[in-house]
């Protein structure tokens, strides 16, 4: 069993992975990228020997349009789409998806993502917490584990886990950060999801962004302090009052200044912010703890 790292080079290198598995001459993909970087998936996927059509079975963590934006082309060259039953409603007509994504990105939305069409129902696959994915000789297990995102899986193969966004984003030798986009944050249900994958004591995990990364428990409990230091600076902005507009300077100020503080540098800097757009967080932090307050 082989797993390769795709660099889908979303307009660098190193921010958005899709991951080719090999086993038993069956190859599977956890992951696809968005439409808008689908040639560059074609391109890594003929560096491998492999063409799309050759690609059986595609795993999504989470219909987010950097995650699952090409698993339509996939499935029309005959892959099979595991995705979470949440999930699974919008690949099959991505039309409230794109909306969605259109009122946040306007004329950005063709150049960031490109589009979505329909996956037919017979290439969609429902998971379940627990299902084992045959991938030729292998077994890919679905973990759910929300708190990023409702419908977000990971999976586990053989001591590794692809994570998806719950596990954060991590970028080279970089701090691991918890992307917060709106509109499902949830922190104690992602602290529970990442007990889950810690409790399964995987020796590498794999974020989406980006690559093979050890020391597991270590950069998941790193990627939840940085979750909870967040939370706390929208939370102490919101008491005093303020708002979004006034919230998301403040924050991308201190958040460049805690990076650097950590040693990321300019290019360091750039990677993580097409990586996470560090007004995006403000947006789902500041929904998340606005939820919590009203249902208190």
């Amino acid at each position: 069993m082989q797993i390769h790292t795709l660099d889908l080079e979303f307009f660098r290198g190193e921010t958005i992975a899709a991951y080719l598995v090999e086993s038993g001459g069956h190859l599977a993909l956890v992951e696809t990228g968005p439409d808008s970087t689908w040639p560059h998936l074609v391109a890594a996927l003929a560096k491998h020997g492999a063409k799309p059509e050759d690609v059986k079975d595609v795993l999504v963590t989470h219909i987010h349009l950097d995650h699952a934006g090409a698993a339509w082309r996939l499935a029309r060259a005959g892959a099979n789409v595991w995705v979470h039953p949440r999930g699974a409603p919008h690949m099959a007509d991505p039309s409230k998806l794109l909306a969605s994504a259109k009122r946040i990105y306007k004329e950005q939305m063709d150049t960031l993502w490109g589009t979505l069409e329909p996956i037919p129902a017979d290439r969609l696959k429902v998971t379940s917490d627990g299902l084992d994915v045959p991938v030729g000789g292998a077994r890919i297990r679905v973990l759910e584990t929300p708190g990023h995102a409702i419908h977000h899986n990971a999976y586990l193969l053989e001591g590794n886990v692809f994570t998806g966004d719950v596990g954060g984003v991590a970028i080279g030798d970089g701090p691991n950060l918890p992307p917060t986009p709106p509109p499902d944050i949830d922190l104690p249900t992602w602290a529970r999801s990442i007990e889950r994958i810690k409790a399964a004591r995987p020796d590498a995990f794999y974020p989406t962004h980006f690559g093979r990364h050890g020391d597991v428990a270590h950069r998941l409990d790193e990627m939840m302090e940085e979750l909870h230091a967040w939370a706390g600076f929208i939370r102490a902005r919101l008491d005093e009052g303020k708002e979004e507009p006034a919230i998301v300077p403040e924050f991308e100020a201190w958040l460049t200044g805690r990076l650097l503080g950590k040693g990321v540098g300019a290019e360091g800097l750039e990677a993580y912010r097409t990586a996470l757009p560090f007004a995006m967080n403000v947006t789902g932090l500041i929904r998340y703890w606005k939820t919590a307050s009203a249902t208190a």
